[in-house]
């Protein structure tokens, strides 16, 4: 985090002045947004702040469990600082122990609520923030924290399915190349010695082409594994790029199969997120600002950017949404009619939930396709290599047979 200094007018025109914490530029605004301040001049000030690594990262299945409590305390009417320390007291992890005592001696000391968690960002992020503070301002803590209780299971479930169908295709990938690898660099060569046995005999033409293989990636062994280490490398610096980061994702949104499971899960996220946000009182353009920051991809965020810079200027939300030309025409359709009617939150929720549903039945037919396309890839590899091994054999054999 860094400290910025910023100046801007209140809705009666009065300026202030002060000093931020916060992590970008951006964050700045949306904070001042959030007090009825227009941002005038927003400056970085003094080195960034960086807070103490506690050691292990909260899991969402332990964030979910800390926000139900939280809410059944805040609903029963206990203050907020005893809320804290007894979640404090009893939470098992020491991390996320620590970071409650700090918020809690935060608040103590005179902070919001959602300042004390601002200052957590590995644990609370701008979505958990910006929905604490609007419960805060509205006087619905409880109410809010359910919802962000609900939010977080449901994208945890969502990510898990993402996460289950990608792991399946990647671990049998490199089950593969293992095996591959074990046949070209040691068995082949074990073969190669025997067939060597056997004279200036003539070996079939398949088997010529393996034992080749083999030698020629005996030869390389080493260049290759160097060549994998550099690339891997060369790849991870273009992703830290903004221009290498978007064209890799917008290759990831035109691969087949994979891209349109991409799409579905982006919509299905964007849909909740901003739906839970503005059924919990938090500005449009705030929160179409926070969701382009949690898309995880290039392409949708600045399709999400777009959007949000052309409802600024007074544009309706369906019309960017189609020229951006990322999201489904029905998810647009449907927006349209939610703002017409003015139930934008629940449309987004509807939304939602059909594509979560979508994701699901996706990922289910990814899987029960990759499976027998994986097998039939591996057994092909593999029964190719071993044919090609046993062919001079057999015609060793066949040839002692008719001696």
């Amino acid at each position: 985090m860094a400290e910025f200094v910023w100046e801007g007018k209140t809705r009666g025109g009065e300026v202030r002045k002060g000093v931020i914490e916060a992590e970008t530029e951006r964050d700045v605004h949306l904070r001042l947004r959030q007090q009825n301040i227009q941002p005038g001049k927003v400056k970085k000030k003094g080195r960034a702040i960086k807070m103490p690594d506690l050691g292990g990262k909260v899991r969402a299945e332990q964030l979910v469990v800390f926000v139900r409590q939280f809410a059944t305390m805040i609903d029963a009417g206990l203050p907020l600082v005893q809320c804290l320390d007894i979640l404090a007291s009893q939470e098992p992890h020491k991390k996320f122990k620590k970071v409650l005592s700090d918020v809690k001696e935060s608040v103590e000391g005179g902070a919001t609520f959602a300042d004390s968690l601002r200052k957590h960002p590995t644990v609370f992020d701008s979505l958990f923030v910006n929905l604490i503070a609007a419960g805060e301002i509205g006087g619905i803590l409880d109410t809010i924290l359910n919802r962000l209780a609900t939010y977080i299971e449901k994208n945890v479930k969502l990510m898990r399915q993402v996460k289950g169908a990608m792991m399946y295709p990647i671990g049998i990938c490199v089950v593969a190349a293992g095996v591959v690898t074990a046949l070209l660099k040691w068995v082949i060569p074990t073969f190669e010695k025997m067939f060597a046995d056997f004279g200036n005999a003539k070996l079939p033409t398949l088997t010529q082409i393996v034992i080749n293989m083999s030698q020629w990636f005996g030869r390389n062994f080493i260049y290759l594994i160097i060549g994998f280490i550099i690339g891997s490398w060369l790849f991870r610096k273009m992703l830290k790029t903004e221009k290498g980061r978007h064209g890799f994702d917008a290759f990831l949104l035109k691969v087949p199969v994979i891209g349109s499971l991409l799409r579905k899960v982006a919509v299905a996220k964007f849909t909740r997120t901003l739906g839970t946000m503005i059924a919990s009182g938090v500005p449009i353009l705030d929160g179409l600002d926070i969701v382009a920051k949690a898309a995880n991809n290039k392409v949708i965020e600045g399709a999400i950017y777009f959007v949000r810079d052309k409802i600024s200027e007074g544009s309706s939300m369906a019309d960017p949404l189609a020229k951006t030309g990322v999201f489904p025409s029905m998810v647009v359709q449907m927006i349209a009619v939610g703002e017409s009617t003015g139930a934008m939150d629940t449309m987004l929720q509807k939304i939602a939930d059909f594509y979560e549903d979508e994701v699901e039945v996706a990922v289910e037919g990814l899987t029960k396709l990759l499976e027998p396309l994986m097998m039939v890839l591996i057994g092909g590899i593999v029964g190719t290599i071993l044919i090609a091994m046993y062919l001079p054999i057999f015609e060793v054999a066949g040839n002692i047979k008719s001696d």
